[in-house]
This record gives structure tokens, C-alpha cells and sequence, in this order.
């Protein structure tokens, strides 16, 4: 990108003007360009120190022109002629009281974008949230191109991409054979191709064709009437809590946009940002004395707003979609399909790591589409739909540090602390983690919740327990080996100083809780007393157990500035799924006293839950849930008791006698009265926890060789041991 010229100087209206004799390296005068833009001859050579042309000199606009290129940027978003013909005009010099006349105003020159930018608004102490009067509703609009926007493909100001496939009407072939510029760009009837790389090319249509464009400047004013004077407050509100760990947004150049007023901001995009801040208002002591913005006003712009730019999508759309689907109260299954459909349309699904875009515009394409991954697949997990991302069309690279550096955006300039630093790569380190959890949990559903895995399971009878721990093996050892490299810096042990906490991981442990539980559902499900191997059965929902105990303690030990901490959209639900798999063991307890006992736990975890909604008033859906879930069991019949159930079900009397005991039971095969008296006592008073680590996993390795017992797989592999402790 060439260097900004500087603006031209100022020239008496009194004095009579001289033509200029052109200095070493200068050219001489041209008085016009040509109007296309097709490549040819260079005629934009500029005198008189890089002056602006004659209508960026009328707008009093900044004017840039990218190298090879012929028309200048806004000539060419205008679609108008760009000459240098034109004299500069008179500048007027305002006499003041002393005589002296003043300097032009420096706020009128634009600033290069290799300057040093100002100090962030945002983070000032005096913030326009506690000033008693209200500032404008925007900034004062200023006249900032943003040259990075003319050169990316998915944020243009004036144009919006749309991806071309292979077996669309235009095909690569005949595209191959079409002149590209320097810029990857070539004019035709319908619009503009715009080729990335060698395979993949896009069409560039023009925002001014599309219903309602005009609508969204006035929509935006409205949006910061709402929230006005509290706008930048809860600004940095929103990059102080979600953005570290949700990164979907290019915050300096975002920031440097809305500093310097730029009408262009998708509204609906603003509109999501204040909605989510909107979550943390009491929590700022400054604007904690005001009153709250209207939210139900800010939504129902929002929606208008994305809906109108999903007629001229652009990585915006995406951003804003994804932004108010986090909200704990949305519920946008319709929502997020749109947003997957867009997304492909985008290119979001490819691999852009060789696009001939801006380096830091790749980066922030894999952001949003890992974003949009994880929005597909959770929203999947808590509706019990089928997925829209599939493996075969996903071609999007892991994330890596390089992914989150924004210093080619030209705007970071800011030096950042020891603390900053440590927050910025905490966060970073919980997006990448929960990306790679998610796909873990994409897996269990492909395996077991798929219409093709129901289809199997039921075919399979009597053997569908087997079926079902046979293909937990893989799924099983991925979360075990994600759970146990997990950085240090992403877990709960992390000290947040009692503070709110911009990187708070518990979103991410409790998604891992509901994936185990999501795996270990299907095998509660599966279980049968009548026909299961009866020390089988038990192994089995000890496991589950376990895992129950496990994410209750986690929900347990929560602490203030955890809950208070941003969470991830599917964390309401994902709170419930362990209410729910409580009740699920309830209503499958083969015994009146393991029933009992999960009772007991259930009513401790509502508790739990109602308590803590006081600071997350999102975990009052899972309270909700949980109450539903529970009346459902008030029609559950009553239970035998483990006395009468030891020889038959629940709690086995022996190990299978060809089967070798665990070593704590060498001594004897069989339970005699007093080891189930101590069992029995166990249960009922909640002190049994499972078997320790391992002891599932030996029992179903042996049991596996054993004639009918169910456990044996075609590959010979069984389920790996879960009864660890979280």
C-alpha cells in the first residue's frame, strides 16, 4: 500500500498565483484521467506535492489512489470522472482580535494511517457516561477513507462479495480467461470478479443496488440515540468482557472507524455489541447510577437492520448475527442457519491462507468462522437438530497466534502491559480451546445422535449397549487427552483477584461437562436391567454417575466473578443438560435408594442454581428446566428397595466367575452381607462416588471375552474408562 501524501498547502486568496516549476521528481501537470477502469497507461501523475484530484478537493475529502490503479477510491465508489483540471480554491483566513490571522484548524487534516493514532477514548477515566450533559449522538463524521477497506474483500464500503462454486453458472475455465488488473479485479456486465487465488473467485456487486441501502445511516443515528451519552462506555465495556474470548472483531481498526464517526458501521452490528454490554451495566459503578438503555428497542433495530444486510452480506452481517445469538435470551436456531447459509456465501467455509487479501483480514475470516462453527455445532447440541457444517465442505485451517495479531491493520500502535499481554493471550487460549472441544462434541453427535446412529442402535437390539460403547472408544480418549493437555492459564484454578474477569474459562469447563454427559446419556439410554449383564449394567451407570458428581461440584464451586464473567450462548442450556441427566438417572435407578440419592443431589443443584442466578440471572432458565424435568418424575412409580434388587439388578452380588476381580477383590469373588451392608450405606448417605480409575475399564475388557455377554464388539475394542474425577 503506498504512503498517504500530505495535504496540499494553503494558498492566499489575495495573492496572485504562480505556476509552479516542477521540482526534481515531480512530473508534469495532467489535466485529466480517463474514466474507466481498465488497465492501461498510468495518467493520474500528480504535481504540486501529490494534490488531491478536483472532486475529493470539492468534498474537502481525503484522496487516495492505490498504485497501478487509475481512479482514486472514492472517484471510482462514485462511479464519476477523476481529473486534476481544477485550481485549488481560496482558503478563508479568519482575522482575529489581535490581528494575527489563524492557522488552519488541524482537526481538518486527515491523519495518515501510519500515524501515531490518539489515546483511546474508551478507556479515559472521564468517560462521557458521567457527563451531566449528552454529547452528539455520533462523533463528528469526518472524511476518512479507510484505505485497508478498499483493499479487503469481505468489509468494502460500498460493494459486497458473493462466492462463485464450481458448478455455478460461471465456470472456472471461462473465468480464467478474463484480463485481472493488478488488484485481482475485472469488469463485466453483471458486476466485478475478484479473484483471490487460482481457484477461487468471487463477484463484487454494488451496495446502492440492493433494497433499502439507504436506510441503515439513519439507523445507526438512531441506534446511538438510544444508548447516548453511554456509547463508548459501553464500548469498552464490550472489549473489556466478550472480545478477549470471542474475538470476531478487528478491534483497533473497529475502534478507529467509530472514533472518527464513519457513517459506514453496520448498524445491526453496533446494535449487538451495546446489547451484549447491556449484561454488564450494574457492574460499572459509573454508569450503574444511570438508567438502563432500552434493550427491546435496541433489538428490534438489530433484527431490521440484519435483516436488511443479508441482502448485501459482507463479514459484518456475520459479526452482528453471531453477536446477538450470545445474548442468553435469544433463541435463533432460524437464525444461526442463516447465518451458515451467509457464511458460505462469503467464503467463510474455505481456506483463505493464500487469498490476495490483507494478512489481517485472513485472520479475521477464520475467527468468524470458527465462531460460526461453534455457533452451528452447540446450537445442534442444545435444539437436538441436525448440523448445516459438514466435514467434507469445512476446508477452514486450525487457529494459531498468528490468527489474532492485528498489528497489519496498521492501527496497532498502543504499547501493552505485562497484564494486558497475559489477559489477551488467556484469551486467545480459550477461543482455541473451545474450538478444539467443540469438534470433539461435533464427533459424539455425529456418532450417536445422527438419524443413520439412531437407525443402527435400534437394529441392533438386545447388542445396542455394546454398539454404542464400542464407538465411544475413539470419541472417549479425545476428550481425555483435550482435558488433560489443557493450558494451565485456561483453568479454574486461575486466579481472577476477585474482580470481574475478562477471560473467566467456566464457560469452556462446563461445555466440556456437557459433552461427557452428552456421551454418557446415550449409554444410560441404551441400558437394560432385564437383558444387560448385571455387573455390566452397574459399571456403566457408576461411570455416569461420576460424571454427574463431577459437573454438580464444578457448578458448586463456582465463585462471584465466575458468574459474573461473559458465557458462552449454550451455557444456559448446558447448565440444564446436568439437571437433566440427574433426572434421567432418577427415572432409570434400578433401586429406591440410588433413586433417593439422586433426588437428594438434584434438589441441592436447584438450590445451587437459584443462589447463584442473583449474579448470572441467565441460570434462571436452568432452574426453570429443572422444575419441568422434575414434575415429569412425579408420575415415576415407585422402586424396589437394594435389598431386594442385590440378586437380580442394580448392585451385583458377584463379578462373572470367569472373570478375573479388580485387585481390591482378590481376597474374596463375592460380596458377602457386610461389604453390600457398607455398600448399601454408602449409597444412601451419598459418600459412594464409582469405582476408581480403571476398574470400569478392566471389567469391560475381560467381560468383552465372555460368551453373551454382550460387551464383545467386531473390533474387539469396548469403552475406555470415564470414572475419573474432573
Amino acid at each position: 500500500m503506498p504512503l498517504p501524501r500530505p495535504n496540499p498547502v494553503p494558498i492566499a486568496a489575495a495573492r496572485p498565483r504562480k505556476q509552479p516549476q516542477p521540482s526534481p521528481g515531480k512530473e508534469n501537470l495532467v489535466t485529466g484521467k480517463p474514466v474507466s477502469s481498465t488497465p492501461g497507461p498510468v495518467a493520474n501523475i500528480r504535481t504540486r506535492r501529490e494534490r488531491p484530484c478536483d472532486a475529493c478537493r470539492r468534498r474537502k475529502s481525503r484522496c487516495v489512489i492505490h498504485e497501478g490503479a487509475v481512479l482514486c477510491v472514492l472517484c471510482e465508489f462514485h462511479k464519476q470522472e477523476c481529473t486534476f483540471v481544477q485550481s485549488p480554491l481560496p482558503r478563508k483566513r479568519k482575522v482575529v482580535e489581535d490581528g494575527k490571522k489563524d492557522s488552519p484548524n488541524p482537526r481538518k487534516k486527515s491523519r495518515s494511517v501510519d500515524a501515531e493514532p490518539p489515546p483511546l477514548a474508551l478507556s479515559t477515566p472521564t468517560i462521557t457516561a458521567t457527563a451531566p450533559s449528552p454529547p452528539p449522538t455520533l462523533p463528528p463524521p469526518t472524511n476518512h477513507v479507510f484505505p485497508q477497506l478498499g483493499e479487503t474483500l469481505g468489509l468494502q464500503r460500498r460493494q459486497h462479495s458473493r462466492y462463485i462454486g464450481l458448478s455455478s453458472p460461471f465456470d472456472s475455465l471461462l473465468i480464467g480467461l478474463s484480463h485481472f488488473d493488478t488488484r485481482n479485479e475485472s469488469p463485466f456486465d453483471l458486476g466485478t470478479l475478484r479473484r483471490v487465488n487460482d481457484h477461487e473467485c468471487f463477484i463484487m456487486l454494488p451496495d446502492e443496488q440492493t433494497q433499502e441501502y439507504a436506510n441503515d445511516v439513519e439507523t445507526l443515528s438512531l441506534v446511538e440515540q438510544i444508548v447516548q451519552p453511554h456509547g463508548p462506555a459501553l464500548l469498552d465495556l464490550y472489549f473489556y468482557v466478550v472480545h478477549p474470548s470471542f474475538p470476531i472483531i478487528q478491534k483497533h481498526l473497529f475502534i478507529e472507524r467509530y472514533r472518527n464517526g464513519d457513517r459506514n458501521l453496520s448498524p445491526a452490528l453496533m446494535a449487538g455489541i451495546y446489547m451484549l454490554a447491556l449484561n454488564w451495566w450494574s457492574s460499572d459503578s459509573k454508569l450503574a447510577a444511570y438508567t438502563k438503555p432500552d434493550a427491546a428497542r435496541l433489538e428490534a433495530l438489530a433484527m431490521q437492520a440484519l435483516s436488511r444486510s443479508m441482502k448485501r452480506p459482507k463479514l459484518s452481517t456475520v459479526q452482528a448475527g453471531l453477536l446477538l445469538l450470545q445474548r442468553p435470551e435469544s433463541d435463533g436456531w432460524s437464525l444461526t442457519t442463516q447465518l451458515v447459509a451467509i457464511g458460505q456465501e462469503l467464503g467463510l467455509h474455505l481456506d483463505c491462507s493464500s487469498w490476495s487479501v490483507p494478512v489481517w483480514e485472513r485472520g479475521l475470516r477464520k475467527r468468524i468462522a470458527w465462531a460460526l462453527y461453534m455457533q452451528d455445532k452447540w446450537s445442534s447440541l442444545i435444539h437436538g437438530r441436525p448440523s448445516h457444517i459438514f466435514g467434507a465442505n469445512w476446508a477452514v485451517r486450525p487457529i494459531i497466534d498468528e490468527d489474532f495479531k492485528e498489528a497489519d491493520d496498521a492501527y496497532e500502535k498502543k504499547e501493552e502491559t505485562d497484564e494486558e499481554k497475559e489477559d489477551k493471550q488467556r484469551g486467545q487460549d480459550l477461543f482455541a480451546q473451545m474450538i478444539g472441544l467443540t469438534m470433539i462434541m461435533a464427533e459424539v453427535m455425529d456418532t450417536f445422535y445422527t438419524q443413520t446412529a439412531i437407525h443402527d442402535f435400534a437394529n441392533a437390539g438386545k447388542n445396542s449397549t455394546a454398539l454404542i460403547l464400542s464407538r465411544a472408544k475413539n470419541v472417549q480418549l479425545k476428550l481425555r487427552k483435550w482435558h488433560e493437555e489443557l493450558p494451565k492459564s485456561v483453568k479454574m484454578q486461575s486466579n481472577t483477584g476477585g474482580k470481574l474477569s475478562s477471560t473467566a474459562p467456566g464457560y469452556l469447563h462446563l461445555a466440556y461437562f456437557a459433552t461427557e454427559i452428552t456421551l454418557h446419556r446415550r449409554i444410560v439410554q441404551s441400558l437394560d436391567p432385564s437383558t444387560h449383564d448385571p455387573y455390566g449394567f452397574f459399571m456403566c451407570r457408576s461411570a455416569a454417575k461420576t460424571r454427574l458428581i463431577s459437573a454438580m461440584d464444578f457448578v458448586n464451586r463456582l465463585k462471584p466473578e465466575h458468574l459474573q464473567a461473559y458465557w458462552y450462548f449454550a451455557s444456559k442450556v448446558n447448565f440444564t443438560l446436568i439437571g437433566t441427566f440427574g433426572s434421567l438417572l432418577w427415572a432409570t435407578a434400578p433401586a429406591q435408594e440410588e433413586a433417593d440419592f439422586y433426588k437428594m443431589r438434584l434438589q441441592e443443584y436447584r438450590w445451587t442454581l437459584s443462589v447463584s442466578s442473583k449474579r448470572a440471572n441467565f441460570l434462571e432458565y436452568a432452574v426453570q428446566m429443572l422444575d419441568a424435568s422434575r414434575a415429569m418424575l412425579h408420575n415415576l412409580a415407585e422402586k424396589p428397595s437394594l435389598a431386594q434388587q442385590i440378586s437380580t439388578a442394580g448392585v451385583p452380588p458377584a463379578a462373572p466367575s470367569n472373570m478375573a476381580p479388580p485387585p481390591e477383590r482378590q481376597q474374596s469373588s463375592d460380596f458377602d452381607m457386610d461389604e453390600f451392608a457398607e455398600l448399601k450405606r454408602n449409597v444412601s448417605n451419598g459418600s459412594f462416588h464409582g469405582f476408581q480409575n480403571g476398574e470400569l475399564e478392566r471389567y469391560l475388557s475381560q467381560a468383552g471375552s465372555r460368551n453373551g455377554s454382550g460387551l464383545q464388539t467386531a473390533e474387539g475394542s469396548v469403552m475406555d474408562d470415564t470414572s475419573r474425577s474432573a
